[in-house]
């Protein structure tokens, strides 16, 4: 159904990719409480379909849903035509969506491993090429790319994700640099183990061990997400543990600390192997 704000030039909206569950809805919670529009993107229409009535009913903002599977080749491009159709504008993009698969990469799915790279990497990419330019002539915008800390280093039996994770953490910082001389901030967030979503909202694929330092509290991560935001962008790794982790792990060769990280992360069934 159209709304009449989508005829009004003026009103803008951040669009949240993952908005379902866990870390997407708890940036769509936080966005509608400092009165941000939504278009709020998952799979589940109707769990879109919940939040979105109750983010209007709590904060008294527009709150647009779109279910799609960005897993989907050319997801992406046919989100952004839809919405240019419902002339609904981007000023701030949340690429949130994700999954993650364990185990070794020759005994996975081919199939499943490809729409992880399709989700983390080909979508974002359609996503932000498209939406960038409205944002660069109004010289104003944001861009939060959730990638994590398994993206700053190799780790076997997860062994796509992270690749995917890596690619995606070094396009968001080098896509810094180019468009913030345009008005538009980045923030690129590599946050460690998240705590679990409610039960029935754990994404699809999710496997919980033990992580080192802990887990993260989702409001805490989005809190600290959008304050980098408020301050100009950059990239975030939150929690003490993973900022040291990541400090260490430079000062040694990185088939060592891929070595160290594949003992830790070998799945059971293979620990005899």
């Amino acid at each position: 159904m159209k709304s009449d704000a989508a005829d009004d030039k003026s009103v803008r909206y951040a669009l949240v990719t993952g908005a379902s569950t866990g870390l997407g809805k708890v940036f769509a919670q936080a966005l509608a409480a400092r009165k941000h529009n939504l278009v709020l993107v998952a799979r589940s229409e109707d769990k879109l379909a919940t939040l979105a009535a109750d983010l209007k009913a709590n904060y008294g903002i527009l709150a647009e849903t779109q279910p799609w599977d960005l897993a989907a080749p050319g997801a992406g491009q046919r989100l952004v035509q839809r919405l240019l159709q419902r002339n609904l504008r981007i000023d701030l993009l949340v690429n949130n969506a994700g999954f993650g698969v364990q185990g070794e990469f020759r005994k996975l799915d081919l199939n499943r491993q490809l729409e992880m790279i399709q989700l983390h990497n080909t979508s974002v990419v359609e996503l932000t090429y498209l939406l960038l330019p409205g944002m660069i002539e109004k010289r104003s915008g944001g861009i939060i790319n959730i990638s994590s800390m398994a993206g700053l280093q190799a780790i076997p039996y997860a062994t796509l994700y992270s690749a995917t994770k890596s690619f995606l953490t070094i396009f968001s910082i080098a896509l810094e640099r180019e468009v913030g001389r345009h008005g538009v901030k980045v923030v690129t967030v590599c946050p460690g183990r998240l705590k679990a979503a409610p039960r029935g909202e754990q994404p699809r694929d999710a496997q919980r061990k033990k992580f080192p330092g802990g887990e993260q509290a989702p409001e805490d991560v989005v809190a600290q997400t959008l304050k980098m935001l408020d301050d100009g962008g950059g990239m975030l790794i939150p929690g003490l543990v993973n900022k040291f982790a990541n400090v260490a792990q430079r000062f040694f060769p990185r088939r060592l600390v891929a070595k160290v990280v594949g003992k830790l992360s070998r799945p059971k069934a293979d620990e005899a192997v």
